[in-house]
Protein backbone atom coordinates (compact mmCIF):
# COMPACT_ATOMS: atom_id res chain seq x y z
CA UNK A 1 0.00 0.00 0.00
CA UNK A 2 1.54 3.35 -0.61
CA UNK A 3 0.16 6.96 -2.13
CA UNK A 4 0.50 8.36 -5.50
CA UNK A 5 -0.28 12.08 -5.90
CA UNK A 6 -2.68 12.12 -2.63
CA UNK A 7 -4.64 8.80 -3.31
CA UNK A 8 -3.65 5.69 -1.08
CA UNK A 9 -2.89 2.73 -3.97
CA UNK A 10 -3.68 -1.10 -2.34
CA UNK A 11 -2.07 -4.39 -3.59
CA UNK A 12 -5.92 -5.69 -5.08
CA UNK A 13 -6.79 -9.32 -4.24
CA UNK A 14 -5.36 -11.16 -7.31
CA UNK A 15 -5.41 -15.23 -6.94
CA UNK A 16 -8.44 -17.04 -4.77
CA UNK A 17 -8.27 -20.76 -4.45
CA UNK A 18 -11.08 -22.79 -3.56
CA UNK A 19 -9.55 -26.10 -1.50
CA UNK A 20 -12.73 -28.14 -1.93
CA UNK A 21 -15.71 -28.79 -3.73
CA UNK A 22 -19.31 -30.43 -2.75
CA UNK A 23 -21.83 -27.35 -1.68
CA UNK A 24 -19.78 -25.09 0.21
CA UNK A 25 -17.12 -24.88 -2.67
CA UNK A 26 -19.06 -24.37 -5.59
CA UNK A 27 -21.32 -22.13 -3.88
CA UNK A 28 -18.02 -20.15 -2.96
CA UNK A 29 -17.13 -20.49 -6.54
CA UNK A 30 -20.09 -19.32 -8.24
CA UNK A 31 -20.31 -16.49 -5.90
CA UNK A 32 -16.95 -15.16 -6.00
CA UNK A 33 -16.67 -15.69 -9.92
CA UNK A 34 -20.01 -14.16 -10.43
CA UNK A 35 -18.53 -11.02 -8.48
CA UNK A 36 -14.89 -10.73 -8.70
CA UNK A 37 -14.05 -12.58 -11.63
CA UNK A 38 -13.16 -9.37 -13.63
CA UNK A 39 -10.06 -9.77 -15.32
CA UNK A 40 -7.79 -8.62 -12.31
CA UNK A 41 -8.98 -11.95 -10.60
CA UNK A 42 -8.22 -15.17 -11.18
CA UNK A 43 -10.56 -17.95 -9.08
CA UNK A 44 -9.49 -21.75 -9.09
CA UNK A 45 -10.77 -24.40 -7.07
CA UNK A 46 -9.14 -27.73 -6.44
CA UNK A 47 -10.94 -30.92 -5.60
CA UNK A 48 -10.27 -34.53 -6.43
CA UNK A 49 -12.75 -36.93 -7.63
CA UNK A 50 -11.52 -39.56 -5.31
CA UNK A 51 -12.25 -37.59 -2.19
CA UNK A 52 -16.21 -38.16 -1.61
CA UNK A 53 -18.25 -35.07 -0.30
CA UNK A 54 -21.65 -34.99 2.36
CA UNK A 55 -24.22 -35.02 -0.02
CA UNK A 56 -27.88 -35.89 1.28
CA UNK A 57 -31.21 -34.60 0.53
CA UNK A 58 -30.76 -31.31 2.13
CA UNK A 59 -33.23 -28.53 3.99
CA UNK A 60 -33.05 -24.74 4.01
CA UNK A 61 -34.08 -21.74 5.37
CA UNK A 62 -35.87 -18.92 3.57
CA UNK A 63 -32.42 -16.67 3.17
CA UNK A 64 -31.11 -19.13 0.66
CA UNK A 65 -33.75 -17.66 -2.29
CA UNK A 66 -31.38 -14.38 -1.55
CA UNK A 67 -28.28 -16.22 -2.84
CA UNK A 68 -29.18 -17.38 -5.51
CA UNK A 69 -31.35 -14.45 -6.55
CA UNK A 70 -28.06 -12.93 -6.34
CA UNK A 71 -26.64 -15.67 -8.71
CA UNK A 72 -30.01 -14.86 -11.43
CA UNK A 73 -31.11 -18.47 -10.87
CA UNK A 74 -34.77 -18.85 -12.43
CA UNK A 75 -36.51 -20.37 -9.45
CA UNK A 76 -38.11 -23.56 -11.98
CA UNK A 77 -34.73 -24.18 -13.53
CA UNK A 78 -33.24 -24.77 -9.96
CA UNK A 79 -35.86 -26.98 -8.63
CA UNK A 80 -35.99 -29.21 -12.13
CA UNK A 81 -31.87 -29.51 -11.63
CA UNK A 82 -31.74 -30.37 -7.96
CA UNK A 83 -35.29 -32.39 -7.90
CA UNK A 84 -36.52 -29.80 -5.49
CA UNK A 85 -39.33 -29.36 -3.62
CA UNK A 86 -41.14 -26.29 -1.48
CA UNK A 87 -40.43 -26.19 2.08
CA UNK A 88 -42.81 -24.05 4.98
CA UNK A 89 -41.25 -25.20 8.21
CA UNK A 90 -40.40 -28.05 10.14
CA UNK A 91 -42.77 -30.66 11.67
CA UNK A 92 -41.13 -31.68 15.51
CA UNK A 93 -42.45 -35.15 16.58
CA UNK A 94 -42.11 -36.84 20.04
CA UNK A 95 -39.94 -33.27 21.66
CA UNK A 96 -41.76 -31.68 24.69
CA UNK A 97 -43.02 -34.84 25.01
CA UNK A 98 -44.05 -38.61 23.92
CA UNK A 99 -46.98 -38.36 21.23
CA UNK A 100 -46.78 -34.61 21.04
CA UNK A 101 -46.19 -32.86 17.49
CA UNK A 102 -46.21 -29.33 16.60
CA UNK A 103 -45.11 -27.53 13.67
CA UNK A 104 -42.29 -24.79 13.39
CA UNK A 105 -43.49 -22.58 10.15
CA UNK A 106 -41.29 -19.66 8.05
CA UNK A 107 -43.04 -16.68 8.20
CA UNK A 108 -45.48 -14.76 11.08
CA UNK A 109 -48.09 -16.01 13.20
CA UNK A 110 -51.56 -13.72 13.35
CA UNK A 111 -51.84 -10.22 13.08
CA UNK A 112 -50.78 -7.76 15.31
CA UNK A 113 -53.72 -5.46 17.25
CA UNK A 114 -52.87 -1.73 17.78
CA UNK A 115 -49.48 -2.50 17.71
CA UNK A 116 -49.51 -5.51 20.51
CA UNK A 117 -48.06 -8.35 19.72
CA UNK A 118 -50.19 -11.72 18.34
CA UNK A 119 -48.82 -14.08 20.65
CA UNK A 120 -49.43 -11.94 23.72
CA UNK A 121 -53.27 -12.00 22.85
CA UNK A 122 -53.22 -15.70 21.86
CA UNK A 123 -51.74 -16.18 25.53
CA UNK A 124 -54.23 -13.63 27.37
CA UNK A 125 -57.24 -16.12 25.30
CA UNK A 126 -55.31 -18.88 26.44
CA UNK A 127 -55.10 -17.83 30.22
CA UNK A 128 -59.07 -16.85 30.53
CA UNK A 129 -59.73 -20.67 29.22
CA UNK A 130 -61.17 -19.19 25.60
CA UNK A 131 -59.83 -22.16 23.86
CA UNK A 132 -58.48 -19.60 21.09
CA UNK A 133 -56.99 -23.43 19.03
CA UNK A 134 -53.38 -24.25 18.61
CA UNK A 135 -51.22 -21.26 17.53
CA UNK A 136 -50.13 -23.39 14.33
CA UNK A 137 -54.06 -22.33 13.35
CA UNK A 138 -53.22 -18.87 13.37
CA UNK A 139 -50.09 -19.02 10.88
CA UNK A 140 -50.24 -19.31 6.75
CA UNK A 141 -47.39 -21.84 6.56
CA UNK A 142 -48.83 -24.28 9.32
CA UNK A 143 -52.48 -24.29 7.98
CA UNK A 144 -50.83 -24.96 4.17
CA UNK A 145 -48.53 -27.69 5.15
CA UNK A 146 -51.10 -29.46 6.87
CA UNK A 147 -52.81 -29.76 4.36
CA UNK A 148 -50.08 -30.55 1.52
CA UNK A 149 -50.59 -27.22 -0.14
CA UNK A 150 -48.28 -24.58 -1.62
CA UNK A 151 -48.33 -20.71 -3.06
CA UNK A 152 -45.65 -18.47 -3.64
CA UNK A 153 -47.25 -14.97 -2.59
CA UNK A 154 -47.55 -12.65 -5.38
CA UNK A 155 -45.86 -9.56 -5.12
CA UNK A 156 -47.46 -6.68 -3.41
CA UNK A 157 -50.84 -9.12 -2.51
CA UNK A 158 -52.53 -7.88 0.50
CA UNK A 159 -54.02 -11.09 1.31
CA UNK A 160 -52.69 -13.80 3.82
CA UNK A 161 -51.39 -15.49 1.30
CA UNK A 162 -48.61 -12.58 1.74
CA UNK A 163 -47.52 -14.27 4.74
CA UNK A 164 -46.45 -17.40 3.31
CA UNK A 165 -42.41 -17.73 3.71
CA UNK A 166 -40.50 -20.56 2.09
CA UNK A 167 -37.06 -22.13 1.79
CA UNK A 168 -36.60 -25.30 -0.36
CA UNK A 169 -35.17 -28.92 0.21
CA UNK A 170 -33.18 -30.06 -2.81
CA UNK A 171 -30.48 -32.66 -3.42
CA UNK A 172 -27.08 -31.23 -2.40
CA UNK A 173 -25.32 -33.40 -4.76
CA UNK A 174 -27.08 -32.29 -7.65
CA UNK A 175 -26.93 -28.43 -6.28
CA UNK A 176 -22.91 -28.39 -6.39
CA UNK A 177 -23.18 -29.82 -9.79
CA UNK A 178 -25.53 -27.04 -10.95
CA UNK A 179 -23.36 -24.31 -8.89
CA UNK A 180 -20.36 -25.93 -10.46
CA UNK A 181 -21.25 -25.53 -14.16
CA UNK A 182 -22.35 -21.91 -13.23
CA UNK A 183 -19.32 -21.31 -11.85
CA UNK A 184 -17.24 -22.54 -14.72
CA UNK A 185 -19.55 -20.85 -17.11
CA UNK A 186 -18.41 -17.46 -15.07
CA UNK A 187 -14.74 -18.30 -15.55
CA UNK A 188 -13.93 -20.18 -12.18
CA UNK A 189 -10.98 -22.69 -13.08
CA UNK A 190 -11.14 -26.18 -11.73
CA UNK A 191 -7.90 -28.21 -11.14
CA UNK A 192 -8.59 -32.02 -10.27
CA UNK A 193 -6.46 -33.13 -7.39
CA UNK A 194 -5.42 -33.98 -4.03
CA UNK A 195 -3.50 -31.38 -1.91
CA UNK A 196 -0.43 -33.38 -0.90
CA UNK A 197 1.44 -29.83 1.10
CA UNK A 198 0.46 -26.73 2.16
CA UNK A 199 3.54 -23.67 2.23
CA UNK A 200 3.57 -21.10 4.77
CA UNK A 201 5.29 -17.61 4.04
CA UNK A 202 8.54 -17.84 6.58
CA UNK A 203 7.67 -14.39 7.80
CA UNK A 204 3.88 -13.86 7.80
CA UNK A 205 2.89 -17.52 8.18
CA UNK A 206 0.17 -16.56 5.67
CA UNK A 207 0.05 -19.91 3.19
CA UNK A 208 1.11 -19.13 -0.26
CA UNK A 209 0.70 -22.51 -2.30
CA UNK A 210 -0.17 -25.75 -2.23
CA UNK A 211 1.52 -28.62 -3.57
CA UNK A 212 -1.35 -31.43 -5.69
CA UNK A 213 -0.06 -35.26 -6.06
CA UNK A 214 1.12 -34.70 -9.29
CA UNK A 215 3.69 -32.01 -8.68
CA UNK A 216 1.97 -28.76 -9.39
CA UNK A 217 1.68 -25.78 -7.52
CA UNK A 218 -1.08 -23.70 -7.34
CA UNK A 219 -0.62 -20.14 -5.31
CA UNK A 220 -2.57 -18.14 -4.36
CA UNK A 221 -3.27 -14.43 -2.27
CA UNK A 222 -6.63 -15.64 -0.60
CA UNK A 223 -7.63 -19.32 0.76
CA UNK A 224 -10.89 -20.28 1.23
CA UNK A 225 -11.12 -23.61 3.03
CA UNK A 226 -14.31 -26.00 2.02
CA UNK A 227 -12.24 -29.30 2.61
CA UNK A 228 -14.71 -30.32 5.50
CA UNK A 229 -13.74 -31.68 8.83
CA UNK A 230 -10.76 -32.16 8.55
CA UNK A 231 -9.99 -28.35 7.70
CA UNK A 232 -7.19 -28.71 5.94
CA UNK A 233 -5.50 -25.42 5.60
CA UNK A 234 -7.48 -23.86 8.41
CA UNK A 235 -6.61 -26.73 10.96
CA UNK A 236 -3.75 -28.88 9.71
CA UNK A 237 -1.80 -25.95 8.35
CA UNK A 238 -2.54 -22.90 10.63
CA UNK A 239 -3.43 -25.19 13.98
CA UNK A 240 -6.48 -22.32 14.25
CA UNK A 241 -8.27 -24.61 17.04
CA UNK A 242 -11.53 -25.92 17.89
CA UNK A 243 -14.31 -24.95 20.46
CA UNK A 244 -16.26 -28.23 21.64
CA UNK A 245 -19.41 -27.72 22.19
CA UNK A 246 -20.52 -31.55 22.97
CA UNK A 247 -21.62 -30.78 26.63
CA UNK A 248 -24.05 -29.07 25.18
CA UNK A 249 -25.72 -30.94 22.21
CA UNK A 250 -23.86 -34.30 22.66
CA UNK A 251 -25.11 -36.05 19.47
CA UNK A 252 -22.08 -37.17 17.33
CA UNK A 253 -22.93 -39.74 14.67
CA UNK A 254 -25.52 -39.52 12.17
CA UNK A 255 -26.66 -42.20 9.55
CA UNK A 256 -28.24 -41.15 6.17
CA UNK A 257 -30.41 -43.30 3.69
CA UNK A 258 -32.28 -42.74 1.02
CA UNK A 259 -35.82 -43.96 0.31
CA UNK A 260 -38.43 -44.27 -2.47
CA UNK A 261 -40.99 -41.83 -2.16
CA UNK A 262 -44.92 -43.73 -0.85
CA UNK A 263 -46.65 -40.55 -2.07
CA UNK A 264 -46.67 -36.84 -2.86
CA UNK A 265 -43.81 -34.73 -1.31
CA UNK A 266 -44.40 -33.07 1.54
CA UNK A 267 -43.42 -28.99 1.87
CA UNK A 268 -41.95 -29.70 4.81
CA UNK A 269 -39.48 -31.18 6.71
CA UNK A 270 -40.04 -33.60 9.76
CA UNK A 271 -37.98 -34.13 12.86
CA UNK A 272 -39.28 -37.42 14.70
CA UNK A 273 -37.20 -37.47 18.75
CA UNK A 274 -35.89 -41.62 19.52
CA UNK A 275 -34.18 -42.19 22.11
CA UNK A 276 -30.77 -40.57 22.23
CA UNK A 277 -31.38 -38.18 19.00
CA UNK A 278 -33.73 -37.76 16.14
CA UNK A 279 -34.77 -38.22 12.92
CA UNK A 280 -34.97 -36.53 9.75
CA UNK A 281 -37.64 -37.02 6.80
CA UNK A 282 -36.76 -34.55 3.57
CA UNK A 283 -38.96 -34.86 0.65
CA UNK A 284 -37.64 -34.45 -2.71
CA UNK A 285 -39.00 -35.10 -6.30
CA UNK A 286 -37.39 -38.44 -7.21
CA UNK A 287 -37.04 -39.49 -3.49
CA UNK A 288 -37.24 -38.89 0.21
CA UNK A 289 -33.76 -37.91 2.31
CA UNK A 290 -33.88 -39.26 5.69
CA UNK A 291 -31.07 -39.51 8.42
CA UNK A 292 -31.15 -40.43 12.11
CA UNK A 293 -28.76 -38.06 14.28
CA UNK A 294 -27.78 -39.39 17.69
CA UNK A 295 -25.09 -39.45 20.52
CA UNK A 296 -22.83 -42.70 20.77
CA UNK A 297 -22.62 -41.93 24.43
CA UNK A 298 -26.59 -43.37 24.67
CA UNK A 299 -26.95 -45.56 21.86
CA UNK A 300 -24.78 -47.94 19.65
CA UNK A 301 -24.47 -47.66 16.16
CA UNK A 302 -26.02 -51.05 15.54
CA UNK A 303 -28.67 -50.23 17.22
CA UNK A 304 -28.92 -46.17 16.03
CA UNK A 305 -29.34 -48.19 12.66
CA UNK A 306 -31.82 -50.73 13.06
CA UNK A 307 -34.04 -47.88 14.77
CA UNK A 308 -33.66 -45.83 11.48
CA UNK A 309 -34.62 -48.67 9.13
CA UNK A 310 -37.09 -49.57 11.28
CA UNK A 311 -39.00 -46.09 11.16
CA UNK A 312 -38.47 -45.49 7.21
CA UNK A 313 -41.22 -45.12 4.68
CA UNK A 314 -40.55 -46.68 1.26
CA UNK A 315 -37.99 -49.27 0.24
CA UNK A 316 -34.49 -48.65 0.60
CA UNK A 317 -32.13 -47.11 -2.08
CA UNK A 318 -28.76 -47.15 -0.87
CA UNK A 319 -26.89 -48.84 1.80
CA UNK A 320 -26.94 -46.52 4.80
CA UNK A 321 -23.73 -44.83 5.47
CA UNK A 322 -22.24 -42.99 9.10
CA UNK A 323 -21.05 -39.28 9.50
CA UNK A 324 -18.91 -38.49 12.21
CA UNK A 325 -18.63 -35.03 13.71
CA UNK A 326 -18.14 -33.34 16.39
CA UNK A 327 -20.00 -30.30 17.12
CA UNK A 328 -18.73 -26.79 17.61
CA UNK A 329 -16.60 -24.13 15.72
CA UNK A 330 -13.61 -23.02 14.78
CA UNK A 331 -11.50 -20.59 16.93
CA UNK A 332 -11.30 -18.43 14.18
CA UNK A 333 -13.16 -18.96 11.00
CA UNK A 334 -10.42 -16.69 9.20
CA UNK A 335 -7.15 -17.00 10.07
CA UNK A 336 -4.04 -15.58 8.34
CA UNK A 337 -4.74 -15.71 4.89
CA UNK A 338 -7.23 -18.64 4.68
CA UNK A 339 -11.20 -18.79 5.45
CA UNK A 340 -13.07 -21.54 6.23
CA UNK A 341 -16.73 -22.20 5.25
CA UNK A 342 -18.68 -25.04 5.71
CA UNK A 343 -17.81 -27.99 7.61
CA UNK A 344 -13.90 -26.56 7.38
CA UNK A 345 -15.49 -23.83 9.69
CA UNK A 346 -17.73 -25.50 12.20
CA UNK A 347 -20.64 -27.94 12.84
CA UNK A 348 -24.07 -27.85 14.52
CA UNK A 349 -26.64 -30.43 14.09
CA UNK A 350 -28.90 -29.67 10.87
CA UNK A 351 -31.99 -29.86 12.85
CA UNK A 352 -33.35 -26.59 12.15
CA UNK A 353 -31.84 -26.93 8.42
CA UNK A 354 -28.78 -24.00 8.86
CA UNK A 355 -25.71 -25.92 7.44
CA UNK A 356 -26.12 -24.31 3.89
CA UNK A 357 -27.06 -20.37 5.71
CA UNK A 358 -23.78 -20.70 7.50
CA UNK A 359 -22.25 -20.99 4.24
CA UNK A 360 -24.06 -18.64 2.39
CA UNK A 361 -23.42 -16.13 5.57
CA UNK A 362 -20.18 -16.65 5.57
CA UNK A 363 -19.44 -15.50 1.53
CA UNK A 364 -22.11 -13.05 2.14
CA UNK A 365 -19.82 -11.40 5.47
CA UNK A 366 -16.55 -12.15 3.12
CA UNK A 367 -17.90 -10.59 0.50
CA UNK A 368 -18.75 -7.23 2.94
CA UNK A 369 -14.91 -7.45 4.27
CA UNK A 370 -13.29 -8.28 1.49
CA UNK A 371 -9.86 -7.60 1.47
CA UNK A 372 -6.44 -5.74 0.08
CA UNK A 373 -2.77 -7.04 0.35
CA UNK A 374 -1.55 -7.22 3.35
CA UNK A 375 -5.14 -8.30 5.13
CA UNK A 376 -6.37 -5.89 7.59
CA UNK A 377 -6.50 -8.00 10.83
CA UNK A 378 -9.18 -5.41 12.10
CA UNK A 379 -11.59 -6.39 8.80
CA UNK A 380 -10.30 -10.01 9.48
CA UNK A 381 -11.30 -9.71 13.31
CA UNK A 382 -14.67 -8.37 12.30
CA UNK A 383 -15.49 -11.60 10.18
CA UNK A 384 -14.40 -13.79 13.23
CA UNK A 385 -16.87 -11.81 15.81
CA UNK A 386 -19.99 -11.73 13.26
CA UNK A 387 -19.42 -15.20 12.39
CA UNK A 388 -19.08 -16.36 16.41
CA UNK A 389 -21.87 -14.37 16.97
CA UNK A 390 -24.17 -16.16 14.20
CA UNK A 391 -22.82 -19.71 15.34
CA UNK A 392 -23.77 -19.05 18.95
CA UNK A 393 -27.31 -17.73 17.97
CA UNK A 394 -27.40 -20.90 16.10
CA UNK A 395 -26.34 -22.93 18.58
CA UNK A 396 -28.46 -21.37 21.44
CA UNK A 397 -31.67 -21.75 19.15
CA UNK A 398 -30.88 -25.91 18.68
CA UNK A 399 -30.04 -26.14 22.36
CA UNK A 400 -33.27 -24.88 23.25
CA UNK A 401 -34.92 -27.75 21.15
CA UNK A 402 -33.43 -30.36 23.85
CA UNK A 403 -33.36 -28.28 27.37
CA UNK A 404 -37.08 -27.24 26.54
CA UNK A 405 -38.02 -31.26 26.92
CA UNK A 406 -40.28 -33.15 29.65
CA UNK A 407 -38.85 -36.47 28.82
CA UNK A 408 -37.67 -38.57 31.33
CA UNK A 409 -37.76 -42.07 29.80
CA UNK A 410 -34.53 -42.51 28.84
CA UNK A 411 -31.21 -41.37 30.32
CA UNK A 412 -30.10 -39.00 27.03
CA UNK A 413 -32.97 -36.97 27.55
CA UNK A 414 -32.84 -36.46 31.38
CA UNK A 415 -29.30 -35.39 30.25
CA UNK A 416 -30.16 -32.81 28.06
CA UNK A 417 -33.34 -31.94 30.48
CA UNK A 418 -31.49 -31.11 33.46
CA UNK A 419 -27.98 -29.92 31.76
CA UNK A 420 -26.62 -26.18 32.62
CA UNK A 421 -26.92 -24.25 29.33
CA UNK A 422 -25.11 -20.94 28.18
CA UNK A 423 -26.04 -17.50 29.81
CA UNK A 424 -27.95 -15.83 26.64
CA UNK A 425 -29.85 -18.95 26.32
CA UNK A 426 -30.63 -18.83 30.19
CA UNK A 427 -31.98 -15.12 29.80
CA UNK A 428 -33.74 -15.94 27.06
CA UNK A 429 -35.92 -18.71 28.58
CA UNK A 430 -35.98 -16.41 31.46
CA UNK A 431 -37.57 -13.55 29.83
CA UNK A 432 -40.22 -16.05 28.13
CA UNK A 433 -41.22 -17.52 31.28
CA UNK A 434 -41.85 -14.58 33.05
CA UNK A 435 -44.44 -12.93 30.47
CA UNK A 436 -44.20 -14.62 27.24
CA UNK A 437 -41.18 -12.17 26.05
CA UNK A 438 -38.93 -12.44 22.98
CA UNK A 439 -36.42 -9.70 22.02
CA UNK A 440 -34.40 -10.14 18.74
CA UNK A 441 -31.16 -9.05 19.02
CA UNK A 442 -28.36 -7.58 16.60
CA UNK A 443 -28.79 -9.60 13.50
CA UNK A 444 -30.14 -13.39 15.34
CA UNK A 445 -31.30 -15.36 12.61
CA UNK A 446 -34.24 -17.13 14.31
CA UNK A 447 -37.30 -14.07 14.77
CA UNK A 448 -39.60 -14.22 17.63
CA UNK A 449 -42.28 -16.71 15.62
CA UNK A 450 -39.41 -19.24 15.89
CA UNK A 451 -38.87 -19.34 19.05
CA UNK A 452 -42.20 -19.05 20.19
CA UNK A 453 -43.20 -21.87 18.08
CA UNK A 454 -40.13 -24.26 19.89
CA UNK A 455 -41.39 -23.11 23.39
CA UNK A 456 -45.46 -23.61 23.24
CA UNK A 457 -44.81 -26.31 21.02
CA UNK A 458 -42.50 -27.99 23.50
CA UNK A 459 -44.87 -27.07 26.22
CA UNK A 460 -43.28 -24.21 27.93
CA UNK A 461 -46.23 -21.76 28.62
CA UNK A 462 -45.07 -18.27 30.64
CA UNK A 463 -46.05 -17.80 33.85
CA UNK A 464 -48.16 -14.52 32.63
CA UNK A 465 -48.91 -12.36 29.17
CA UNK A 466 -47.84 -9.33 28.74
CA UNK A 467 -50.03 -6.78 30.70
CA UNK A 468 -50.19 -4.33 27.61
CA UNK A 469 -52.50 -7.25 26.20
CA UNK A 470 -54.95 -6.29 28.68
CA UNK A 471 -55.74 -2.77 27.21
CA UNK A 472 -57.96 -4.14 24.15
CA UNK A 473 -61.62 -5.48 24.74
CA UNK A 474 -62.13 -9.23 25.30
CA UNK A 475 -65.14 -9.81 23.24
CA UNK A 476 -63.77 -8.01 20.47
CA UNK A 477 -60.23 -9.40 20.57
CA UNK A 478 -61.80 -13.13 20.68
CA UNK A 479 -64.10 -12.47 17.49
CA UNK A 480 -61.63 -11.43 15.60
CA UNK A 481 -59.15 -14.21 16.42
CA UNK A 482 -62.00 -16.22 15.22
CA UNK A 483 -62.83 -15.06 12.31
CA UNK A 484 -58.77 -14.78 11.58
CA UNK A 485 -58.33 -18.42 12.82
CA UNK A 486 -61.03 -19.40 10.20
CA UNK A 487 -59.80 -17.56 7.25
CA UNK A 488 -56.71 -19.29 7.66
CA UNK A 489 -58.08 -22.77 6.95
CA UNK A 490 -60.60 -21.54 4.05
CA UNK A 491 -57.23 -19.94 1.99
CA UNK A 492 -55.43 -22.90 3.19
CA UNK A 493 -57.75 -25.34 1.67
CA UNK A 494 -57.95 -23.70 -1.60
CA UNK A 495 -54.37 -23.38 -2.60
CA UNK A 496 -53.19 -25.82 -5.26
CA UNK A 497 -51.60 -29.04 -3.55
CA UNK A 498 -47.90 -28.91 -3.39
CA UNK A 499 -46.86 -30.95 -6.47
CA UNK A 500 -49.59 -29.38 -8.61
CA UNK A 501 -47.62 -25.95 -7.90
CA UNK A 502 -44.12 -27.01 -8.61
CA UNK A 503 -45.72 -28.98 -12.15
CA UNK A 504 -47.67 -25.57 -13.12
CA UNK A 505 -44.94 -23.69 -12.27
CA UNK A 506 -42.66 -25.60 -14.59
CA UNK A 507 -40.13 -26.90 -11.90
CA UNK A 508 -41.12 -30.52 -11.88
CA UNK A 509 -37.80 -33.05 -13.66
CA UNK A 510 -38.94 -35.17 -16.46
CA UNK A 511 -37.27 -37.55 -16.09
CA UNK A 512 -37.26 -38.23 -19.88
CA UNK A 513 -35.31 -34.60 -20.14
CA UNK A 514 -32.18 -36.11 -18.95
CA UNK A 515 -29.59 -34.47 -15.86
CA UNK A 516 -28.76 -30.79 -15.18
CA UNK A 517 -30.38 -28.54 -17.44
Amino acid sequence: MGRRNGIVTVNRIARVVIVGGGTAGWMAAAAMSRYFNDGRRAITLIESDAIGTVGVGEATIPPIRNFNAMLDIAEPDFLRATRGTYKLGIEFVNWGALGDRYFHPFGEYGQDFHGIQFHHLYLREHDRGAAPGDIGDFSMCTAAARRGRFARPAAGAQSLVSQIAYAYHFDASLYAAYLRQLAERQGTVRKEGRITEVRRDGETGDVTDVVLDDGSLVEGDLFIDCSGFRGLLIEEALETGYEDWSHWLPMDRAIAVPTANIGPPSPFTRSTAHAAGWQWRIPLQHRTGNGHVFSSAYMDEDEARDLLLANLEGEVLQEPRTLRFLTGMRRKAWNHNVVSLGLSSGFIEPLESTSIHLIQNGIARLFALFPDNPISPIERGEYNRGMRELYEDVRDFIILHYKATQRDDTPFWRYVRDMPVPGSLARKMELWRLHGRVFRENAELFAAPSWIAVMLGQNIWPDAYDPIADTLDEAKVAGAMQQMRQAYADIAQKLPTHEEFIRQSGGWHDARQGGLQ
